[in-house]
Parts: C-alpha cells; sequence; structure tokens
C-alpha cells in the first residue's frame, strides 16, 4: 500500500502551482515527484483582483474557488501519474486571498470537493480555520514541519520561509519551537518590479543592486506597528500591498532605489526577529523563492554577520519545495488523526487537527 503524500502549494505571489508526492519514515523526508505549473495570465489577475478587493462578488469568488480547483487537480493528477501506487491523500494549501484572523477568518480558494471528484484521491484543504477558531493566527503552519524535519540537538537554528510573506521558524536547541510571520517577503519586491519593469520578479535582484537604499523611507516603512508588535502575528497582502507602499512615498524617489530600499525592508524583517527573538542563533537556513534572490540573501548575510546564512539545502532538502513537502506532512497529520498546529506559534488555545477531508 502507498504511503505517500501529495502536497500542493500556491502561494502569495500567486505566479505559480508547486506540487510534490512525498513519504515520510523516521524523520526523512522523501521526495518521489514534483510538479511546477505558471499560473496563467488571466487566472493570476483574477486572484489578484479578488486579492485587492476587486471583482470580489460571490459569484465571482465562487467561479475563482472552482477554477482554481480544476487547476490544482492538474497539478495533482500530473504528480499522481509518475507513480507506481495511488497516493493516499492530496494535502492542498489553496490560494490565499484573504487572512483576517482578527476578525477570526481566513479564505483560500482552490475547492477541495472539486479535486477529490477530478483524482479520485482524499483530498484535504482549509488548514488554517480550526487554529483562527481556537483563537490562533492560522499562521504560519510550516513551523510544525520545519521542527518534524530541521530541529537539531547540536545547534540553534532558524529556518527563513521567504514566500509573498516572510516567516521565520526558531528552533533552539534546548528550548521549544516558535515562529511567525515578518512582513513582506517577495511581495512589495515583486509588484514593484511588475510596475517598472518588463517581467514578474527581480531575478536574482539584479534589479535591486542598481539602485540605492533610502534610508529615510526605509525608517518609514520599519516604523509601521506591524515591525513592532509581539508574536504571535501574521500577516498578509491585504496589509502589505502597493498601497501601503505608495502611502510612503513623496513621488521623487528613483524606481530603482525603492527596489533596493524594499530589498532592504524584507532583509531587515527578517534579521531583526532573529536578533531580538533567538540571538545566540548562528545558523539561518533559507528557503522559498526568496531564497534564490541573490542581492536579498546578501542583505540577510550582512545583516546577521554573526550567523552562518545558506539555503536548506545544507540541510538536505531543496529550498524550492520546502512548503510544498509541507503541506503533504500536515495533510499526513490529518489522515493519521495527528495535530499539526503548534499553538507556541500560532497563539491558539490548544492543538488541534487541521483540514476538511473531501472524499472522492
Amino acid at each position: 500500500m502507498s504511503d505517500t503524500f501529495i502536497g500542493i502549494m500556491s502561494g502569495t505571489s500567486a505566479d505559480a502551482i508547486d506540487g510534490a508526492a512525498v513519504s515520510f519514515t523516521e524523520g526523512q523526508v522523501r521526495i518521489h515527484a514534483i510538479q511546477s505549473d505558471p499560473i496563467e495570465a488571466t487566472l493570476r489577475q483574477r486572484i489578484t483582483d479578488v486579492m485587492r478587493g476587486r471583482n470580489d462578488d460571490l459569484d465571482s469568488v465562487a467561479a475563482l474557488d472552482l477554477d482554481l480547483g480544476r487547476t490544482f487537480s492538474e497539478c495533482a493528477m500530473k504528480l499522481a501519474a509518475k507513480l507506481d501506487a495511488p497516493p493516499l491523500a492530496i494535502g492542498c494549501h489553496g490560494q490565499t486571498v484573504r487572512h483576517r484572523p482578527e476578525q477570526g477568518f481566513t479564505v483560500q480558494l482552490g475547492a477541495g470537493a472539486v479535486i477529490a471528484a477530478r483524482t479520485g484521491i482524499p483530498t484535504i484543504t482549509d488548514f488554517r480555520s480550526s487554529d483562527i477558531a481556537l483563537g490562533g493566527q492560522g499562521a504560519p503552519l510550516v513551523p510544525a514541519f520545519h521542527r518534524h524535519l530541521f530541529d537539531s540537538d547540536e545547534e540553534d537554528r532558524v529556518i527563513v520561509n521567504i514566500g509573498g510573506i516572510a516567516n521565520i521558524t526558531l528552533l533552539p536547541k534546548n528550548e521549544g519551537v516558535s515562529g511567525f510571520d515578518t512582513g513582506p517577503g517577495n511581495t512589495l519586491l515583486d509588484s514593484w518590479y511588475q510596475e517598472h519593469q518588463y517581467g514578474l520578479w527581480d531575478v536574482d535582484g539584479a534589479w535591486s543592486e542598481t539602485g540605492t537604499v533610502d534610508q529615510p523611507l526605509l525608517a518609514r516603512l520599519l516604523s509601521d506597528e506591524f515591525f513592532g508588535q509581539g508574536p504571535p502575528k501574521s500577516t498578509g497582502l491585504e496589509y502589505f500591498n502597493p498601497a501601503w507602499l505608495k502611502q510612503q512615498l513623496n513621488g521623487s524617489e528613483r524606481p530603482e532605489d525603492v527596489q533596493a530600499t524594499l530589498r532592504e525592508l524584507t532583509a531587515t524583517g527578517i534579521s531583526n526577529a532573529v536578533i531580538q527573538h533567538l540571538p545566540n542563533a548562528r545558523a539561518v537556513y533559507l528557503c522559498g523563492g526568496g531564497a534564490q534572490n541573490n542581492a536579498l540573501r546578501a542583505a540577510i548575510d550582512r545583516l546577521l554577520a554573526d550567523a552562518s546564512v545558506e539555503s536548506t539545502a545544507a540541510l538536505g532538502m531543496d529550498p524550492g519545495w520546502v512548503e510544498a513537502c509541507a503541506f503533504a506532512w500536515l495533510a499526513r497529520q490529518r489522515w493519521e488523526g495527528k495535530p499539526g498546529n503548534l499553538p507556541s506559534v500560532t497563539g491558539a488555545s490548544r492543538v488541534a487537527l487541521l483540514g476538511s477531508l473531501y472524499m472522492p
């Protein structure tokens, strides 16, 4: 019988769907197959519109939910076709379009019933709502997987996931795990690049390196109350978005200087969080799309001068597939009736089973 689970992840950047077929044995993760499907432009625009409060009437959101379910199912079927036996279940994070834990809800689209019906595979979605119902932030959820895979008795470790939003997992060698969102990851960098250059993102941060950090602008951005809040905390594109940025601009800035400043904002949010909450950490490992941004990575390395900054490849896990594997792991937790959240991270009142199960 198969012991494989499929994890499917679509991040806040809404640029691609990443999937991994994974099995778990004795603390080890074995990736059997991977799949990355770009999100076509029209669908991406519909996602962005709903994220930003445009065309978000009930009919439009429901139609997007169904279309994303069909798109996620295509990725899952491609993965399943690469396996020798059907997976036990699919764990699909879905596409976050609104995250309002302070109001008691979060919305990830990608109809689980559609995925289960189209693939013939049990599907688990909506991983965040149970944690929020228990008073938690519902995010970040990946620290539980980071602890499972990356915990060490020999060193204090920090795992930094840089997607649209950046989050950190603190893994002290002699204590429990904690973690939280640190602020923007790639989201502002990507949106500013798309407004002023051609393409979806600033490859290797090359454009940002043509600019100079605007220190007064950086200070204004960092003065936002989010950065001064203590954990647990989480955020999303409904907060850190182009409108938030433009409120801080005076209109005279060079675009490349703004890009350099946004790179520094992401790096500073991460480094300040590490220095404040695990100052003795000497090992910092990056994953997510931002781990491929060499200029951003260099900025983090500079700001965390006392630590070694590497990608999770140094721990045996490709940084681009950590999140997909995490949702495969969360699917396994739900399938086996085991908790998936960490109250020390999210602030929930207790541990809970995460996810809604749809049978084909």
